[in-house]
């Protein structure tokens, strides 16, 4: 745990820094590039949906750019809705700040709608429908999103009490191109590997289809899983 303290401090401390030093344009370059840098290490921190993007594409074929599309979904849900609870004012961010940028509300509304979509996707994993949808990956990673970005919070409030909002918002939109590069790639990661293990077993196409199944159903089980562990942590918190 100490490292992960460790890089969260480096994290909201080099931001504050670096929009702390940055007066006007000249500097903006350097910032965004920093942003874009915290924006992939921070997505690489545990959380963000990588587990929840990862069962899914591996349970299901989908197209690279459909993991493209939930990955870039899924991001920026979960930055836009941290702008859009600050700017608005709500009262929620007051202690969303206190909590380091959290918002319990919205993480156990994410979790539970994750555990359902989960719960739907095991049923048709066993008695599926005669046509799928790529819409069931994109739903799943905009619920996902749902909970609000601590960095992002932290970065606009930082900005907002030292009258900075457009330098704030610039990083921002630097640390959200950060984030879909490291979610996205997961989720494409999870769909090759899906492609390839699948390639292997094209001789034998029995097989093929029962492991298919099999993954299907498991990566279904895999997403349910992770809503109702996220929403037991919720809960226990309450």
């Amino acid at each position: 745990m100490d490292w992960m303290i460790q890089a969260q401090r480096w994290l909201y401390g080099g931001m504050a820094d670096g929009m702390r030093t940055t007066v006007d344009l000249t500097g903006l370059p350097q910032l965004m590039a920093a942003a874009f840098v915290f924006g992939i290490v921070h997505a690489l921190m545990p959380g963000h949906g990588k587990g929840v993007l990862v069962s899914y594409h591996l349970g299901r074929p989908s197209k690279l750019l459909e993991g493209v599309a939930t990955g870039t979904l899924l991001a920026l849900t979960h930055v836009g809705m941290a702008v859009v609870l600050v700017l608005a004012g709500v009262a929620v961010i007051s202690r969303s700040v206190a909590a380091g940028g959290r918002a319990p509300a919205f993480e156990t509304m994410s979790a539970a709608l994750i555990a359902a979509i989960g719960f739907y996707l095991v049923i048709r994993a066993i008695w599926p429908p005669p046509h799928t949808h790529d819409r069931d990956g994109r739903m799943l990673a905009f619920v996902t999103g749902l909970i609000p970005c601590p960095l992002t919070t932290f970065i606009l409030s930082y900005a907002l009490a030292h009258n900075k909002l457009a330098i704030g918002l610039a990083a921002v939109v630097a640390m959200l191109g950060g984030v879909i590069v490291t979610l996205v790639s997961f989720a494409v990661a999870a769909v090759v590997a899906r492609v390839k293990f699948m390639s292997l077993m094209q001789r034998t196409e029995g097989l093929r289809e029962s492991v298919g199944y099999w993954i299907e159903l498991a990566g279904a089980a895999g997403v349910f899983m992770l809503g109702l562990w996220m929403l037991w942590q919720r809960v226990g918190r309450l």
